[in-house]
């Protein structure tokens, strides 16, 4: 099922980074981000319409590395 309301852009440069990948899925409220078995980044698609817009993947990584874009507002 695809994300109706956001999107999750997230570098490459973090998503191969093991303990920003880390960080990312601990911090998530609504696990949208998941460590894979060799530490790369996989966003689970059926939980980003339960994002609450926290913002704490955001604020987790280097500025501009994660990006949360409203479909709503495009």
């Amino acid at each position: 099922m695809a994300a109706m309301f956001i999107r999750v852009e997230v570098d490459p440069q973090v998503a191969s980074n093991p303990d920003l990948v880390k960080k990312l899925a601990e911090i998530c409220p609504v696990d949208i981000f998941a460590a894979g078995p060799e530490g790369q980044l996989s966003i689970v698609e059926n939980n980003l319409d339960e994002c609450t817009l926290c913002d704490l993947c955001i604020q987790a990584c280097p500025s501009g590395s994660v990006r949360v874009v409203k479909l709503y507002e495009e």
